[in-house]
C-alpha cells in the first residue's frame, strides 16, 4: 500500500462544481481507495492504495467524479514521497522573515517546456516572486494571493500545463496527514 495526496482543482469555488467531502469520500471508497481523509472543502484528500501508478489513479478518480457529480475536474495525485520532496525543495527559509500566509505552491500536473519556463522567469512583477521547478511553482505574494496577478490561471496560461494551487498551511497539514495515514 502506498499513501497518496489527491488535489482537485476548482471545486466548491463561488458555488460552482459543488462536492460535499462526505460524498467525495464515499465515491473514493467505492473505487477501492482506503484510509481516506479529507481536509477542508477545496478538494484535498489523503488516501492509501495498492495501485502503484498515480496516473491510473488520476484517471479513475477523474472518471468517477464525472460519473457521480456530472462535471469534469482536473485531478492531481502525488505519492507522499513526491509531495514531501516538493515541500522540501521550497525556497523559503523559515528562519528569515518567513511569512507563511504569503507562500503558495502551484503544483504542476506535467513538466513545462524549458523555453516557456525561461520566458516566464524573465518577467518581473512588483508584488510577486516565484521559482519554477519541474513539479511546482513556489510563489510568494507580498499583497496576498487574492490580489496576485501571478495566480493559478496565469501560470497555466504561461506554462501551458494544468496546475492547482495550495497555500503553505494546507500543504503542511496534508504532509502531516500523509505521515500518519
Amino acid at each position: 500500500m502506498k499513501t497518496y495526496i489527491l488535489l482537485l482543482r476548482g471545486i466548491n469555488v463561488s458555488g460552482h462544481n459543488k462536492i460535499k467531502m462526505a460524498d467525495l469520500k464515499y465515491m473514493l471508497e467505492n473505487i477501492g481507495l482506503e484510509s481516506i481523509k479529507t481536509y477542508i472543502q477545496s478538494g484535498n484528500v489523503v488516501f492509501n492504495s495498492g495501485e502503484q501508478d498515480p496516473n491510473i489513479l488520476e484517471q479513475k478518480v477523474h472518471s468517477a467524479i464525472y460519473n457521480e457529480f456530472g462535471f469534469e475536474v482536473p485531478v492531481l495525485i502525488l505519492e507522499s514521497n513526491s509531495f514531501m520532496a516538493i515541500i522540501d525543495k521550497s525556497p523559503w527559509d523559515e528562519n528569515e522573515d518567513f511569512e507563511e500566509n504569503k507562500c503558495y505552491f502551484v503544483l504542476l500536473k506535467s513538466t513545462p517546456k524549458i523555453e516557456l519556463i525561461l520566458l516566464l522567469e524573465a518577467e518581473k512583477f512588483s508584488n510577486e516572486v516565484f521559482s519554477i521547478t519541474k513539479k511546482c511553482v513556489y510563489l510568494k505574494c507580498n499583497n496576498g494571493y487574492g490580489k496576485a496577478k501571478c495566480n493559478n490561471n496565469f501560470f497555466e496560461g504561461k506554462l501551458k500545463v494544468q496546475a492547482t494551487t495550495r497555500n503553505y498551511k494546507t500543504m503542511m497539514k496534508l504532509l502531516d496527514m500523509a505521515k500518519t495515514n
